[in-house]
């Protein structure tokens, strides 16, 4: 009698596949909850979660942004004073922000060519104290209006170009110089700006 063995079989062998990158965290993002319904700390799980959202979207944030695909390059020019006080710290630290703001932002790269796909340049207009508040017939606060001048070209597009003026104002106590007001507010002004010039120019993506 012929005993017949059974042989193990590869051809019908399945290939192991890896769990997609989603399944796992949804598991492990299971087991958290589960950890945290018995102990109690939802706080912690509440953590997790938040930690989690901002780690997955901080990496893709420069793709999502919808820039013209055939835009890929910029150039800032440096940002003159024309205001008829002159911050001598204004100029540089507007033109350099303004510069990291793009570059952290967005996927676009910096360029020193005249051709770059977005020029950008423009300079500070404005810059100016006034009274904005009286008690007892003395000033009580002062405030600090800065304008500027800004001038968008798209060398791809020459229907997107465009220049306007941008202001704000920054109150300070009266009391305070212009000097000490520019001391404490000076951080404040050059990020509002910046601000207000990034978004004039990427409001339509």
């Amino acid at each position: 009698m012929i005993l017949k063995t059974n042989k193990p079989t590869t051809g019908n062998r399945q290939p192991t596949t890896e769990k997609p990158f989603q399944f796992v965290i949804g598991k492990l993002i299971n087991v958290f909850r589960r950890w945290s319904v018995v102990s109690g700390q939802w706080s912690l799980f509440l953590l997790f979660i938040t930690l989690f959202n901002f780690s997955t979207c901080k990496y893709g944030f420069k793709d999502t942004s919808p820039i013209p695909p055939e835009i890929k390059t910029f150039r800032i020019n440096y940002f003159e004073n024309k205001a008829q006080y002159v911050n001598p710290q204004l100029s540089p630290q507007l033109t350099e922000r303004l510069k990291q703001k793009v570059i952290n932002t967005t996927r676009l790269r910096q360029s020193n060519d005249d051709d770059a796909h977005y020029d950008i340049s423009g300079y500070v207009s404005q810059y100016f104290t006034s009274t904005t508040g009286i008690a007892q017939n003395n000033a009580s606060t002062n405030r600090l209006t800065v304008g500027f001048h800004l001038i968008f070209r798209n060398t791809l597009d020459e229907k997107k170009n465009f220049e306007t003026d941008l202001t704000r104002n920054f109150d300070f106590p009266a009391s305070q110089s212009l000097s000490q007001a520019e001391a404490s507010l000076n951080s404040e002004i050059v990020r509002n700006v910046v601000d207000e010039i990034f978004n004039k120019i990427f409001s339509n993506w």
